[in-house]
């Protein structure tokens, strides 16, 4: 741990080259200047950041000079809390300073309206720069996955014969293997149905969009858009606060998602709810999730009820607290409550566990984080 070289620390060793430019670095957010009003001065810790952009900007080089890329993101976050720098990354050649992540993309998204038309274009090359890799850590996986449970959903135990699946069927009957006649006796066929070329599931993704959320809107943006481009399943985004607007037209690019929400604001999940009750035509093959902290500023009685109505009319609903990496999420316990006892217990969600999750819920088994 760099412990810094000034008299005051009592060890009497001084840091000297990298160490001491390291040490800098760290002083400049986190030490006793670190609230910032002062430029920093390369003789003393207490430097701080202060707000000025080009200095700024430099600390960000430095950072990722010394640092790896996930303690500099963290080290960004932390800059943006403490030190107040949200306004600097209205200022392009600062955007283009820092090391993008999911939370700096909230950041963005929530300064969306204050950025100025000269920034705007270098916001969404961040934006996009971001989504692209999640899109590439997170795509085949949750195709592969969710292909393998459209699958399983349609089998059907009477299938037409151009429709068997012989694989799966020779499998099923191995008991019924006749040596004598070197043969399997198939008294279960597996096959699927004739509607399997088609759309075999409607997916409803519903997104509180309020500032809290910022990561899960990432995230959901980025699988809504896997989810469209799979042409077994029916995908509709729904984003919310105390207004709703369908983003269903725009899930060819999550970027144009993105931009598309407001983050901040009130939340009515009850509105958002009704909205994508209106829109549900197959309930029996249709999966709503809803991801939202679950502070209702609207009625909370209403919201339960079409809960109720929608699981009973037979589709599959499923409550993320949250979709993001982070630990454990701040969230209405009451209503997370309410919501299991109606069978739709609420929990966070990673986005390597969600195609599992979505997976469980095309094929009506238990989910695999309850």
């Amino acid at each position: 741990m760099l412990g810094g070289g000034e008299g005051g620390d009592g060890t009497g060793c001084a840091l000297e080259g990298r160490d001491a430019a390291m040490d800098r670095t760290l002083a400049a957010l986190y030490g006793s200047g670190g609230q910032g009003s002062h430029r920093p001065d390369r003789s003393s810790r207490s430097a701080g950041l202060g707000g000025s952009a080009p200095q700024v900007a430099r600390w960000l080089g430095d950072i990722r000079t010394y640092f790896p890329t996930s303690v500099v993101q963290v080290m960004q976050r932390d800059a943006i809390d403490r030190l107040g720098l949200s306004s600097l990354l209205l200022e392009p050649e600062m955007l283009e300073a820092v090391e993008a992540d999911v939370h700096l993309v909230g950041t963005l998204l929530s300064l969306d309206k204050a950025m100025p038309e000269t920034t705007k274009e270098t916001a969404r090359a961040v934006v996009r720069t971001v989504v692209e890799d999640l899109e590439k850590r997170l795509a085949a996986r949750t195709r592969a996955t969710l292909t393998g449970a459209l699958d399983r959903s349609a089998r059907v135990s009477r299938p037409r014969h151009r429709d068997i699946d012989w694989n799966r069927t020779i499998r099923a009957n191995l008991k019924n293997y006749l040596p004598d006649h070197r043969t399997v006796v198939p008294e279960r066929l597996i096959g699927y149905g004739r509607a399997a070329q088609g759309v075999k599931k409607d997916v409803v993704l519903c997104i509180d969009q309020s500032g809290s959320m910022a990561a899960s809107v990432v995230y959901a943006s980025v699988f809504g858009a896997v989810l469209a481009s799979m042409r077994s399943i029916a995908t509709r985004l729904v984003a919310f606060d105390t207004a709703v607007v369908d983003l269903t037209d725009q899930l060819d690019d999550p970027v144009d998602v993105l931009f598309g929400t407001q983050l901040g604001g009130g939340t009515d999940i009850n509105r958002a709810l009704a909205y994508c009750q209106s829109q549900i035509t197959r309930p029996a093959d249709t999966v709503v999730v809803l991801i939202s902290d679950l502070y209702e500023g609207g009625i909370r009685d209403e919201m339960l009820k079409r809960v109720a109505a929608m699981k009973a009319s037979g589709v599959q609903f499923v409550a993320l607290l949250a979709l993001s990496d982070e630990g454990a999420p701040a969230y209405d316990r009451e209503h997370a409550a309410a919501l299991a006892a109606l069978g739709a217990p609420a929990f966070a969600c990673t986005p390597d566990l969600f195609p599992e999750v979505m997976a469980a819920a095309i094929e009506k088994r238990a989910l695999p984080a309850v």
